[in-house]
């Protein structure tokens, strides 16, 4: 049985433990993941924030929830937001769960046996409808990244890296070394 935007919202907020999601409007618990998998995204999350200004941005893994529509919200591995986003979320709703419609400069899903299928269809095609200014999915097991940047024209172009040294197009003062984060 579908369940409204609100009892989601009241479900997360009293389980934050479960992390749960919206996916086609049905409760989902996000599954647990490998400490690979989670010293990844901390990684990178820890690296992101390092170089983006505090005052600007709040760099979030695993916790921040991104609207895709009114059946679907999801936990993106991690987030980059603009921290006027933020404070309008705190001054606006401040008891309400953390989450953004709005498009967001990065968002990043580390690839899992558990979610990986739904990360490359569901969640990706999700990102891209809402606009969001870069979405990148790692894929540590094959030292891989696919990284898809939105165009003026609002498609998307793919990029895939190896390793080496990625700068997020809508963060330009940013460089993220691959080999390292791989090499966790």
């Amino acid at each position: 049985m579908p369940v409204s935007e609100e009892t989601f919202e009241r479900v997360a907020l009293e389980d934050p433990d479960g992390k749960w999601e919206l996916h086609c409007g049905r409760l989902r618990s996000k599954p647990g993941m490998t400490a690979k998998h989670n010293s990844i995204g901390d990684r990178l999350a820890f690296r992101l924030q390092q170089q983006l200004a505090v005052e600007a941005y709040r760099v979030t893994g695993d916790r921040a929830y991104v609207r895709m529509s009114a059946t679907r919200t999801y936990i993106p591995d991690v987030a980059v937001i603009p921290l006027s986003l933020v404070q309008r979320m705190e001054r606006e709703q401040p008891t309400g769960l953390e989450v953004y419609p709005e498009p967001l400069p990065l968002v990043v899903e580390v690839w899992s046996p558990s979610t990986g299928d739904n990360d490359l269809t569901d969640k990706l095609l999700g990102y891209q409808q809402r606009g969001d200014a870069e979405i990148w999915l790692l894929r540590h097991q094959e030292r891989t990244l696919r990284a898809f940047v939105r165009e003026p024209d609002g498609t998307y172009t793919e990029h895939i890296h190896h390793g080496g040294i990625v700068r997020p197009h809508a963060l330009p003062t940013v460089a993220i070394d691959l080999d390292e984060l791989f090499n966790l």
